[in-house]
């Protein structure tokens, strides 16, 4: 059994108003908006308690409990904690067993170990294949990781996996205690079911579920496939504005977290925990999603990509690819993130007197790149549901041809790149790659030896003017 959910209403509004989204044609699902904000809802009305978070006894005689996301002694602006309202504690459950290792899995990315390879070469993979139909794999299963840097057990770094699947989750949840993962889907929408109530969530879109947060993966279009940056010890944030001023980028609003939805379902499920990479399960006799309220700041998201606000249309150079950043992270270091996730969606370029694809630069960050959707007209090797890796320090940039058209070619204004979504793990540390990635999968392209072989400097051509102009002015100095 499952009960609907609505949000609490808001004075002078209804559950269905001003301060909800409404279902689509693609998500069925209502939900709470603001990134940030401090939320209340409830699937059955009066069961939130006033003015106390622990009751003698809860109305329905229901449990309450909380899910802390920092420690109790963060400064207000950064706390993050939610209190649940719940039909059976979370800690009745059997004791816990070790899983099978996930050969596919990471989460320490230290020269120590031997599944995590430093190199500087730039690398790149086509679609990551779906699972063959002779198997059943859920997300869980098909989880793989890509790359990463740090520890979990530090509270420092990150992973980056795709994932995989083509059967839901079926009596089985899933809670990832090493850190928060972005979920981008790449094919399939996924319905998720969480402790706060449901996500539906499609190619174009990201979802965030947070560390300890327990969380189910349907597939309502039979398969799976996308990526997810999961970072330890820090939550994402909006970046800071700076002197875009109050607008442009991702807007707090159109953030949409889940509304309270329970069901009362007393039979068996499993339980899968991450913790340093490494899985483990419980049973319990009944389902997790069974919380019939709850309030709090800690709670999943999600975000429409296509909801992005462009700021980078300049009348001549480059914008930082910073001004494309969606979520941020932050590291240990004051002043500088774990990762900025970047989004490249439709934009008008018309700047003038510039070379207007990416420059040719060696960037102290490490870059991960994929495609949602569309096609990545400024290179061949980017394509939906693929991966590229430019590493920390190591020169990159466009081809000749691209180079040659882009310096001979008239500046109109255009809009580039209609129908694509692209994005980019900003990271800004030395990143390792898995034995998965280099060696277990089938879609890592060879490294293409002759690429730059075509590249003339056009300088060589302007020899004769160069030792004029400079024979003219050796000439001008020894006449002074």
């Amino acid at each position: 059994m499952m009960v609907a959910a609505e949000s609490i209403p808001l004075k002078g509004a209804t559950a269905s108003g001003a301060f909800t989204s409404k279902p689509t044609a693609t998500d069925p699902y209502t939900y709470q908006v603001g990134f940030g904000n401090s939320f209340a809802t409830e699937a059955l009305p009066g069961v939130l308690p006033i003015g106390c978070n622990t009751p003698q006894r809860c109305k329905y005689d229901l449990i309450s409990e909380q899910l802390n996301g920092t420690p109790f002694v963060s400064p207000r602006a950064a706390l993050l904690n939610a209190w649940f309202y719940r039909i059976q504690p979370s800690v009745a459950h059997k004791p816990l067993r070790r899983l099978p290792p996930n050969p596919d899995l990471e989460a320490v990315f230290t020269p120590a170990n031997p599944n995590a390879t430093f190199t500087p070469q730039d690398l790149s993979w086509s679609k990551f294949p779906l699972p063959s139909s002779d198997q059943e794999v859920d997300f869980v299963d098909g989880l793989k990781t890509i790359a990463g840097h740090g520890d979990p057990t530090l509270k420092e770094g990150l992973a980056m996996h795709i994932y995989v699947a083509n059967v839901s989750m079926k009596k089985r949840a899933f809670c990832n205690n090493d850190g928060d993962m972005l979920i981008l889907p790449q094919e399939g929408r996924l319905d998720i079911q969480t402790e706060y109530g449901r996500l539906m969530v499609g190619p174009g879109e990201l979802v965030v579920i947070q560390a300890g947060m327990k969380f189910a993966v349907g597939l309502p279009d039979g398969v799976g496939r996308g990526y997810i940056q999961e970072v330890y010890g820090s939550h994402y944030e909006l970046p800071e504005l700076g002197p875009l001023g109050s607008n442009g980028m991702a807007q707090p609003r159109d953030f949409e977290i889940p509304v309270a939805s329970f069901d009362v379902d007393q039979s068996v499920w499993t339980v899968v925990v991450k913790l340093v990479g490494q899985l483990f399960a419980y049973d319990q006799n009944h389902t997790p999603f069974d919380v019939v309220a709850w309030h709090g700041t800690y709670a999943p998201y999600k975000y429409k990509l296509e909801r992005f606000i462009n700021s980078a249309t300049a009348d001549r150079d480059q914008s930082d690819p910073s001004v494309y950043t969606v979520l941020t992270a932050k590291s240990k270091i004051p002043g500088v993130s774990t990762s900025d996730f970047i989004v490249f969606t439709p934009k008008w370029q018309a700047t003038r007197n510039t070379f207007r694809p990416p420059y040719y630069h060696r960037n102290v960050a490490t870059e991960l790149m994929g495609m949602v959707c569309g096609s990545w007209a400024l290179s061949s090797l980017l394509e939906p549901g693929g991966l590229t890796y430019e590493p920390s320090y190591m020169p990159h940039g466009e081809s000749y041809e691209l180079f040659k058209h882009a310096t001979t070619g008239e500046l109109l204004p255009q809009r580039v790149g209609e129908g694509n979504i692209a994005f980019m793990m900003h990271i800004s540390a030395h990143v390792s790659l898995t034995k998965y990635a280099l060696e277990r999968t089938s879609n890592l392209h060879p490294v293409q030896e002759n690429t730059w072989d075509d590249f003339q400097p056009g300088f060589l051509n302007h020899l004769d003017d160069v030792l004029r102009e400079s024979l003219g002015a050796e000439a001008h100095a020894v006449s002074r």
